[in-house]
C-alpha cells in the first residue's frame, strides 16, 4: 500500500493540492495498485479554507508521518509582493502556518527517512522558514528563490529537484510534474505515461538530482568559493578611536514586512578585536564577521524570527542610537533601529 498524504492548512493554494491529488487518483485507477490518497491537516478532520476566500476542502484526518509513503506540502495562495504584509499575502499565510501544529508535524516528517516529503510552489518556503531545508537542494516559485537561498537552502532553478527523501517543485503547475515523477518512481514509467495521456499533459523539464557530472561553470564556481580566504576565522581589527562608539548593550528593532522583530545586541572590543552577540528570546548567537570602520558597523547573522534567514547588517552610530538596514540576498532591505542601554 502506497500512502499519499496531501497537507491542508488555512490559506493553502488550491491548485497545489488538486493537481497532485488527481495524478495519484488517476494512477490508482490506471494501475490497479493499492494507493491511499488522503487530504490531511495538522489539527485532524476539519474543513480547511483555501487562500483568497477560495473553496474549502475536507481534511479526513491528522498528518501521520509514521505511515510512511509520500507527504505533499502545498504553498499558500495570495498576493505575492515580497514586502507585502497584507493578511492575504503569501508570506503572511506561510508564517501563520508555521505558528500552528503544522510546524511540529513537518519537523517529524523531515526526520523520517522512509517518508518522502514533496513540496509544490511555496511549500518549500514553508519548510525553509523553520530551517528544515538548511544545506538541502530545493526549488520553489521563481519569486521566492531569493528567499529560499536566504534561509540557507541551496536553490536550483529546475522544474523538479530531488535531494534524498526531499522532492520540491517550482511554480503552481509543477504539482503535476512532481506527482508524475513520484508515480514513475513508485509504479514505473508506463503508468506515468498513461496518466500523461489521460490528462493530455507532458511533463516539463529534467528532474534535477545531486548526482552525475556537474557543468563546468558550476565546478569552477565551487572551486572559487573553496579557495577564497576565510577571513571570518580571525576576528577583524577595529580602529581604536572608533570601536568604543559601538560598545555596550543595545535594544534593536527590525522593521520587517511581517512585523517588528526585537532583539538585544551586545558589542565589545578588546585590544581592537570586535566581538558581540545578538539575542532573540532565549537564543543567543555570536555575530559573524563583525567589522567597524569609523561610524559604520557590518556583520552577518542567522535569525529564526519571523522566519529563518541569513541576514547582513549595516548600521551607523550617532551617540546612543543605531540606524541602518538588514538584508537577505536580493530581498528588500528592512530598517533597523537601536538604542543603547544606560548602565
Amino acid at each position: 500500500m502506497l500512502h499519499v498524504q496531501i497537507v491542508l492548512f488555512d490559506g493553502f493554494d488550491l491548485m497545489d493540492v488538486i493537481g497532485p491529488y488527481e495524478v495519484f487518483v488517476a494512477a490508482k485507477m490506471l494501475s490497479g495498485a493499492e494507493i491511499d490518497v488522503s487530504l490531511v491537516s495538522a489539527e485532524g478532520a476539519r474543513t480547511v479554507q483555501s487562500g483568497m476566500n477560495g473553496p474549502g476542502l475536507a481534511a479526513v484526518g491528522k498528518i501521520d508521518p509514521a505511515r510512511g509513503g509520500i507527504l505533499i506540502v502545498p504553498g499558500a495562495m495570495g498576493t505575492v509582493d515580497l514586502d507585502d504584509s497584507d493578511p492575504d499575502a503569501v508570506t503572511t499565510r506561510l508564517k501563520q502556518a508555521t505558528e500552528t501544529e503544522l510546524k511540529a508535524a513537518l519537523r517529524q516528517a523531515m526526520e523520517r527517512e522512509q517518508l518522502t516529503v514533496a513540496t509544490v510552489c511555496g511549500g518549500a518556503l514553508l519548510l525553509a522558514m523553520d530551517g528544515l531545508l538548511e544545506n538541502r537542494y530545493a526549488v520553489t516559485h521563481h519569486l521566492g528563490m531569493e528567499v529560499l537561498g536566504a534561509t540557507g537552502a541551496k536553490p536550483v532553478p529546475a522544474r523538479v529537484v530531488t535531494d534524498g527523501n526531499l522532492v520540491t517543485g517550482g511554480g503552481v503547475t509543477s504539482g503535476l510534474d512532481v506527482a508524475l515523477y513520484l508515480i514513475e518512481r513508485e509504479l514505473g514509467p508506463q503508468i506515468a505515461h498513461a496518466v500523461e495521456k489521460l490528462f493530455e499533459y507532458e511533463r516539463r523539464g529534467t528532474v534535477w538530482h545531486a548526482t552525475g557530472i556537474p557543468p563546468l561553470a558550476s565546478r569552477q564556481a565551487r572551486n572559487d568559493l573553496e579557495e577564497a580566504p576565510d577571513d571570518t576565522l580571525v576576528p577583524p581589527m577595529a580602529e581604536h578611536d572608533s570601536s568604543a562608539r559601538f560598545d555596550g548593550t543595545w535594544d534593536l528593532t527590525l522593521f520587517t514586512p511581517v512585523g517588528k522583530l526585537t532583539s538585544v545586541l551586545t558589542i565589545h572590543t578588546t585590544d581592537g578585536i570586535v566581538q558581540g552577540t545578538m539575542q532573540q528570546g532565549d537564543e543567543v548567537a555570536a555575530l559573524i564577521d563583525p567589522r567597524i570602520q569609523d561610524d559604520r558597523m557590518t556583520w552577518s547573522q542567522t535569525v529564526r524570527k519571523p522566519m529563518r534567514l541569513h541576514l547582513k547588517f549595516v548600521l551607523t552610530v550617532q551617540g546612543d542610537r543605531l540606524t541602518g538596514v538588514s538584508k537577505a540576498g536580493l530581498l528588500p532591505s528592512s530598517k533597523v533601529e537601536g538604542v543603547r542601554r544606560k548602565e
